[in-house]
């Protein structure tokens, strides 16, 4: 039985964890760098422990000061939220190795899911389906050029442990591919300190759709539905919704059933995301799997009528999952989520940290803001750019997205520059509203910063 979390994370996602605690009866310790010392996560916790200055490196990507900081405050269990330490196998064995509970996936699955190619061949001898490439990593040009004939051009170079991005390369034909292949490991080697690349066939106009897992680590897994999250800028969601636009009852059905099988395939405990890629003809193909939360999960929540952070918390406490995977006439209207940046989308996007002067977050029917921020909050610049998740639920789609231009008009934030006014024009966009979209949207996107 767990009796105290505590959540080895910052702002928003913390103080989701100590609420969900809270409402459970269970105590809550957070922990926190010098620059977050003002933090609402701070506050609202029963107690909180600095664990260094601001620099990710010396706080919260720091495990011995977390361990340390849950044995000071007597915590059983661990909720590491997403980034930071969540998907870090090395922190889950740490934390079993003090008999603390990492409330999350064990450290195998989250390795083995980690390192693309060996996700990608696990899910193939799973049956999910997956983008035809290179059988694990490729570390010789000569064998890539050979594989890359095979697959046929255009070919995406992927790093093995990459992410957002990085370690990724577009190669449309034979000539370019021995320096973007070059350039590919280079860029992998610096991120992630492993020059790891494979292969995959590119997907020509692909939709990014992912479904929410959750599993009791003892074989069981469901699903609640998916989640859109086409609309992404340099490989970063901007906003997502549920259901996903193209989504149609029989797509709905095989793309949950292999993610549950991706789930079973790893013996998955915890909540997590499978993503995928949909083509123009609704073929789905494995992308990734999210062994965490996600900064999304809320939209999931809205439609699906449920708690995934308490879901998460009982399976680490030993409990079975009660329910079983979300049935099409279960799912409840429509949910958007808008990820409210302290950025400029005038300047592209820049940064904007700083002191909030105002804050008025919006209300009414179908609104949720999750937010560790007020007026008088200083945005520190060591951190992602998050403010605020907006939240709004309607009947449908056209209703979601009339609400939440309503809420975003009522978003009141000064100070700082943010990406609401660069939502606000998206949701009046004709190709937008019509679901007419993939993961290049954002390339011909202009922002109209006089209109803003």
């Amino acid at each position: 039985m767990i009796k105290k979390v505590l959540i080895a994370n910052r702002g928003e996602i913390a103080l989701r964890v100590i609420r969900a605690c809270h409402e459970m009866g269970l105590k809550t310790a957070v922990v926190y760098s010098t620059a977050d010392r003002d933090s609402l996560h701070v506050r609202f916790a029963d107690e909180a422990v600095c664990i260094g200055p601001p620099a990710s490196r010396d706080s919260y990507l720091r495990p011995d000061r977390i361990i340390a900081a849950a044995e000071v405050t007597g915590a059983d269990a661990i909720h590491p939220g997403y980034g930071f330490l969540a998907e870090n196998a090395e922190f889950s064995a740490i934390c079993a190795d003090h008999d603390i509970k990492f409330i999350g996936a064990s450290p195998d699955t989250i390795s083995r899911m980690g390192d693309k190619a060996l996700a990608k061949a696990t899910m193939a001898e799973a049956g999910v389906p997956v983008v035809p490439g290179s059988e694990g990593e490729i570390n010789d040009l000569k064998t890539a050029q050979e594989v890359a004939e095979e697959i046929g051009y255009p070919v995406m170079i992927k790093a093995s442990a990459g992410g957002g991005g990085r370690g990724m390369r577009l190669c449309h034909d034979a000539e370019s591919f021995p320096n973007l292949y070059r350039a590919a490991r280079n860029e992998a080697e610096a991120g992630f300190g492993n020059p790891g690349v494979y292969l995959e066939k590119f997907v020509d106009k692909p939709r990014h759709v992912e479904i929410q897992v959750l599993g009791d680590g003892k074989g069981k897994v469901i699903h609640f539905g998916e989640r859109e999250c086409s609309i992404q800028r340099r490989h970063q969601k901007l906003l997502e919704e549920s259901p996903s636009p193209i989504m149609t009852e029989d797509l709905r059905d095989r793309m949950g059933e292999a993610a549950v099988r991706a789930g079973e395939a790893v013996n998955y405990e915890g909540a997590g995301t499978v993503e995928f890629l949909v083509d123009a003809d609704r073929n789905f193909y494995f992308m990734e799997m999210n062994t965490r939360i996600q900064v999304e999960h809320p939209v999931t929540e809205e439609v699906a009528n449920c708690d995934l952070i308490e879901y998460q918390i009982r399976v680490a406490m030993g409990e079975n999952i009660v329910r079983e995977s979300v049935r099409h006439d279960e799912i409840r209207g429509h949910a958007i989520e808008f990820r409210v940046n302290a950025e400029n989308p005038a300047r592209k996007f820049s940064p904007s940290p700083g002191k909030i002067s105002v804050f008025h977050p919006p209300g009414g029917p179908g609104v949720r803001v999750d937010t560790h921020a007020y007026a008088g909050y200083v945005i520190p610049p060591h951190y992602d750019s998050m403010v605020a998740k907006l939240i709004v639920h309607g009947r449908s789609r056209d209703h979601a997205i009339r609400r939440g231009i309503r809420a975003l008009d009522e978003f009141v934030v000064e100070g700082v520059k943010t990406t609401i006014p660069f939502h606000l024009q998206l949701l009046k966009n004709d190709r937008f509203r019509e679901g007419d979209f993939d993961t290049k949207f954002m390339d011909s996107f202009e922002f109209d910063a006089d209109a803003a």
